[in-house]
């Protein structure tokens, strides 16, 4: 019985995040933006092969935002395969800047090259403008749909913190 009530509980608080925890918008004004980066990272630690959360140190980056799938001015590499423009390569730190930001008694791990993407969306609704994180593939669907704006329903996150989803809306 104490079981039975657990799970009827259980489902309840699911059912209620479900149908309060997404919300729509339509809108004719958005901008998708991608921001492609290229970071150098070094991990410090007293002992690099038993140490759970090793230091980590940025040494270089770079970055290009990426708008409705336009090329950025600048010098940009690609489009890549999902339609993405990249920054050029930072430098790679050299041995001496990786032994400059050791600490006594700890040990460098080798300089590892990060690529990163940061999707947002920009949309605005009545005289209000939100920018929230989103993904590739809402990123894709505005890329699409800008050139002709056409309006697009988003689907939100939960506690609308999140684009989740980009349709176009048929007129």
């Amino acid at each position: 019985m104490q079981k039975l009530k657990f799970l009827l509980s259980l489902m309840t608080a699911i059912t209620a995040l479900t149908l309060t925890s997404c919300s729509t918008a339509t809108t004719e004004e958005y901008e998708a933006t991608a921001l492609t980066s290229y970071t150098w990272q070094v991990k410090y630690a007293n002992s690099l092969t038993s140490e759970p959360q090793p230091r980590i140190e940025t040494l270089a980056k770079t970055s290009v935002l990426n708008q409705n799938g336009v090329k950025p001015s600048g010098k940009v590499i690609g489009p890549d395969d999902q339609g993405l423009w990249w920054p050029t390569l930072p430098p790679k730190p050299s041995v001496d800047e990786v032994e400059q930001r050791k600490k006594s008694q700890e040990e460098a791990g080798k300089p590892e090259l990060l690529k990163d993407v940061e999707y947002k969306l920009t949309y605005g609704v009545g005289n209000a403008k939100k920018t929230l994180p989103t993904n590739y593939d809402v990123y894709r669907q505005v890329v699409k749909a800008y050139p002709t704006r056409q309006a697009l329903q988003l689907t939100l996150g939960v506690n609308d913190n999140s684009v989740e989803k980009a349709e176009p809306v048929n007129k």
